[in-house]
């Protein structure tokens, strides 16, 4: 497969042959597993403190003949507070018992990942590369594009340093999708944080090699920036859904060669 390369003004400057994975079959279970694995690696974990509830005097004695034991004395056999001249306290420890211990809490010995396979993983990353020259599936993501599939731009975008003339390049391949992400803001619904008050479209996914291009294009609304050697499968497939708007550099095309 071949496809055109653009030069920053959006003109045509010649053609670059693509790595064997956008020939891939497109394995949108295979994606999805992946995904959930990316995302699950973003949890932490969350767990009480061991000793919670349990910092007390309190102490159970059920033996019939045992100092200051309950039996046969018309209360209830349950873990006490250690009084004076051995008086009986206040229950505690117990789960119905005031300030005690939660009967079954979060531990943080619990297992959040979902582990895949290198191999299956990587499967997942080159069908998810492939899904991003399928126009039917870019289109049902809501994505905006009148290009052809992949966009491939020469590598002067890497080295470009502001954000303006980052934006002003990507105006002229991908100026409805960058509105659409801007102008798709809206108010995330329900309790609302200070840190994710609003929600935000994914807009186009810029592959490279490196380069200034990196800080320069980060700021833009729904865009994000990705090295080829780290690209993720939910950088391809938010939300599991494959058939992400991206765009290519050169040299980012020759590192997925060699990775994936």
């Amino acid at each position: 497969m071949k496809a055109k390369v653009y030069s920053l003004e959006g003109a045509a400057s010649g053609s670059v042959e693509l790595p064997a994975a956008f020939s891939d079959t497109v394995r949108e279970e295979i994606i999805r597993r992946a995904v959930l694995s990316d995302e699950t690696k973003l949890y932490q974990p969350q767990g009480n403190f061991y000793r919670a509830g349990l910092q007390t005097s309190a102490q159970y004695r059920g033996r019939k003949d045992d100092y200051g034991s309950l039996k046969n004395k018309g209360q209830a056999m349950l873990p006490r507070e250690t009084r004076p001249k051995g008086g009986h306290g206040k229950v505690r420890r117990i789960p119905s018992s005031v300030g005690g211990h939660r009967a079954h809490p979060p531990k943080t010995t619990k297992i959040l990942i979902e582990k895949v396979n290198k191999k299956e993983y990587k499967k997942a990353v080159r069908s998810a590369i492939a899904a991003t020259a399928v126009a039917s599936l870019v289109k049902a993501r809501g994505h905006k594009f009148s290009c052809d599939l992949p966009l491939v731009f020469e590598d002067k975008l890497e080295s470009l340093s502001r954000t303006k003339d980052v934006l002003a390049a990507l105006q002229k391949m991908a100026g409805d999708d960058l509105s659409r992400a801007k102008d798709g803001r809206k108010a995330r619904s329900g309790v609302r944080s200070r840190k994710a008050g609003t929600r935000t479209a994914k807009s186009i996914l810029l592959v490279v090699g490196g380069g200034n291009i990196l800080k320069s294009a980060r700021n833009l609304a729904g865009v994000d920036v990705v090295k080829a050697e780290d690209l993720k499968a939910k950088d391809l497939a938010p939300g599991t859904h494959a058939g992400r708007f991206t765009l290519y550099t050169q040299s980012a095309l020759k590192k997925i060669q060699e990775v994936f």
